[in-house]
């Protein structure tokens, strides 16, 4: 899909390369881009791009101590849902916080281009656990 180039603009990490090693996980297109190494202890960051449309499956962050994820959001529009509570839309400059443990789905609004700094938050024990797709009812009726 042709990225809108006001988009591609204000994306300023960059798009990365497609998220093929996460593809089953995915509704669409998303691509990834580390900026940091994954290294024990040390909050991993990585640009998440997803085309319009796409979005990850439910899943939940484990750990048995510590953990969790934080969305930085940078460019386009977004949801961001958590398990029985409404979806937030998301737009550059918001910030999520997700505690390990909370069932969750984030991705692209269906008319936009949509990119977030994911930022792995370090724990014990930590474990990231995919569950079904949001299903296209779900998502059609945000």
């Amino acid at each position: 899909m042709k990225m809108d180039p006001e988009f591609e603009k204000s994306n300023v990490f960059g798009l990365g390369k497609e998220n093929s090693a996460f593809a089953q996980f995915f509704t669409g297109q998303s691509y990834l881009r580390p900026l940091t190494a994954p290294e024990p202890g040390r909050p991993f960051f990585a640009n998440v791009t997803f085309e319009p449309g796409c979005r990850n499956n439910w899943h939940i962050h484990h750990a048995g101590k510590g953990g969790g994820q934080i969305l930085l959001c940078v460019a386009g529009s977004g949801w961001y849902q958590e398990w029985g509570k409404p979806a937030r839309s998301l737009n550059p400059g918001d910030v999520v916080v997700i505690p390990a443990g909370v069932k969750h789905w984030h991705g692209a609004k269906k008319d936009s281009w949509f990119s977030h700094v994911a930022v792995e938050v370090p724990g014990e024990e930590t474990k990231n656990e995919w569950l079904e797709a949001v299903s296209d009812e779900q998502y059609g009726n945000l």
